[in-house]
């Protein structure tokens, strides 16, 4: 991951367009518009991911990237990347699509997830704000801004991709952080990105309501999306309620629409038993067979230090169990 230190393109002849609201960037629709909290109804409701935040006026979500403003829900991270690199395909990891492309790659600050393993710590855990608004930075949070990051508007964005056309650019990678939680920035420069030629990839944990991820399907192209475990146990370890479910059917919503490939990180006690990798590719044949599964060594990271990295052993023993069902199985973080 590199930090974004300047900006190779400049605004060009793309149109203007930035929508901050999660209201805004989503088609309208009575199930996807964030909806009044009867109990309170002064607080705004999220409708982007099952967390469904309800939030006071100045509050950011669990998130750490929206925040309520006069009575909307709006996106305190749009346009702010703290990363941005010229990388491989295979690296987001995709195997399967445009195998020897180049990728321009960037991320901002936030997650909805609480992974303790987490590789991306130093911006997955940051939340907007400044500290004088009362966002919570406790539980390994800090606050967004202690980061170095540069503003793009999306299209100095998608002008910085096609500045990069002649070294193999191929697109925009939403990565690093957890990207559809930066929704309004990914869906518009998406979508200018395609209006140019450029393709689009995300990389994710899949831990988004329906509405919104079936109305950005439209405008990507191919998507890496984690499947973390193969129980809701696991999920809840991550703060994920219905966790399992939720990254499932973005799988199968995803699968229909675009390039879909997966990765399940095997960390030693929690996930690596050979009967839940079985049973994961067994599911996700159901779905297509032809998807790839990359299943990736876990190495000490965040707040898991003190556990052992994934033997490779154990890696290619799940290799073996899991390609009784599917097609492509891959090793990562060898």
């Amino acid at each position: 991951m590199s930090t974004a230190t300047d900006k190779t393109g400049g605004r060009g002849n793309c149109p203007t367009r930035q929508r901050n609201s999660v209201e805004a960037a989503i088609p309208p629709s009575g199930t996807l518009a964030p909806s009044p909290n009867p109990l309170s109804p002064s607080r705004a409701v999220c409708p982007l991911c099952p967390h469904a935040c309800t939030l006071a006026e100045g509050r950011f979500g669990v998130c750490g990237a929206h925040v309520a403003r006069d009575g909307d829900v709006v996106a305190d991270s749009y346009g702010k990347l703290t990363a941005l690199a010229l990388d491989p395909i295979e690296k987001k990891p995709l195997a399967r699509f445009r195998p020897g492309s180049m990728i321009l790659s960037v991320g901002s600050y936030g997650c909805n997830l609480a992974c303790p393993f987490c590789q991306n710590s130093d911006i997955a855990r940051a939340r907007g704000g400044n500290g004088s608004d009362g966002s919570d930075t406790a539980n390994g949070n800090h606050h967004a801004s202690a980061l170095r990051f540069h503003t793009y508007t999306p299209p100095e964005l998608v002008e910085t991709a096609l500045s990069l056309k002649n070294r193999g650019n191929i697109g925009v990678a939403y990565t690093y952080n957890e990207p559809l939680i930066n929704y309004e920035f990914v869906s518009d420069t998406a979508q200018l990105a395609h209006e140019a030629g450029l393709l689009n990839v995300i990389v994710t944990n899949g831990y988004i309501n329906e509405g919104p991820l079936a109305a950005l399907l439209p405008h990507l192209d191919a998507a890496n999306i984690d499947l973390k475990g193969f129980t809701q146990t696991f999920y809840d370890r991550l703060n994920a309620p219905g966790g399992l479910a939720t990254a499932k059917r973005s799988i199968e919503l995803a699968a229909r629409a675009i390039h879909v490939e997966v990765t399940t990180l095997i960390i030693p006690g929690l996930n690596d038993s050979a009967n839940e990798i079985e049973r994961l590719a067994a599911w996700l044949a159901d779905v297509n067979p032809q998807i790839p599964l990359h299943l990736t060594r876990f190495h000490p990271a965040y707040r898991m230090l003190n556990v052992p990295p994934t033997s490779r052993e154990t890696i290619h023993t799940l290799i073996r169990v899991a390609s009784q069902h599917l097609q492509t199985v891959l090793p990562g973080n060898m």
